[in-house]
C-alpha cells in the first residue's frame, strides 16, 4: 500500500504529539559561590614553560595549553610586569560535583548574564564549572543570576564558602 503525502503528514503529527518537550524556562536552578579572589587572565606563547608564579597552591588558578597559546587564570597580584594580561576578574563557582550527563548548566548562567550585558569567561573542571566576570559587573551579575532563580552567596575569604 502506497502512502500519500497526507497520510505521512498525519503520521508525523501523531509521532510529534507523543514527544515530550521540556517546559519553557525549565533551566536548572544552581547554587553559586562568588570568590573574593581578584583574578587575571594571562596569555603566553604556546611553547612557553608554565611559570612558577602561575602555579599557586592557594586560591583559584587554571592553566590551558592549545597549539596557539598558553592561557593562565590566576591571582592578579602574582602576574609580573610585561606579560599580556587582562586583569580585574572575579569568579563564580557552581556548586558541584556536577554529573557529566547534565545539560544546560553554563547556558542557564550565560543567558541571564548576556541579557544583563555581562560578558563572561567560563572554565570547566572535572567536578564543576566556574564563570569569571569583570569586577565592575559583579553586582549586575549577581542581580541577573538571582533573577534567573539561582542562589548566589559571597565567600568570606579565599577558599571558603559562606
Amino acid at each position: 500500500m502506497k502512502e500519500t503525502p497526507h497520510v505521512l503528514f498525519v503520521a508525523l503529527l501523531l509521532m510529534l504529539a507523543s514527544v515530550k518537550l521540556p517546559a519553557q524556562g525549565n533551566s536548572p536552578q544552581l547554587n553559586l559561590f562568588l570568590s573574593q579572589d581578584k583574578l587575571a587572565v594571562v596569555q603566553l606563547d604556546a611553547k612557553a614553560d608554565i611559570p612558577a608564579w602561575a602555579q599557586g597552591k592557594n586560591g583559584f588558578s587554571s592553566i590551558s595549553r592549545t597549539p596557539q597559546e598558553l592561557s593562565i587564570v590566576c591571582a592578579e597580584d602574582v602576574v609580573p610586569q610585561g606579560v599580556k594580561v587582562e586583569a580585574g576578574w572575579r569568579v563564580f563557582k557552581v556548586e558541584g560535583p556536577l554529573d557529566f550527563s547534565l545539560t544546560g548548566i553554563l547556558a542557564s548562567i550565560a543567558t541571564p548574564l548576556a541579557k544583563a550585558g555581562v560578558s563572561i569567561f567560563a572554565i570547566s573542571t572535572y567536578d564543576t564549572d566556574y564563570v569569571l566576570v569583570k569586577n565592575e559587573k559583579v553586582q549586575d551579575a549577581m542581580t541577573a543570576l538571582r533573577a534567573a532563580g539561582h542562589t548566589v552567596k559571597e565567600e568570606m575569604r579565599s577558599g571558603s564558602e559562606d
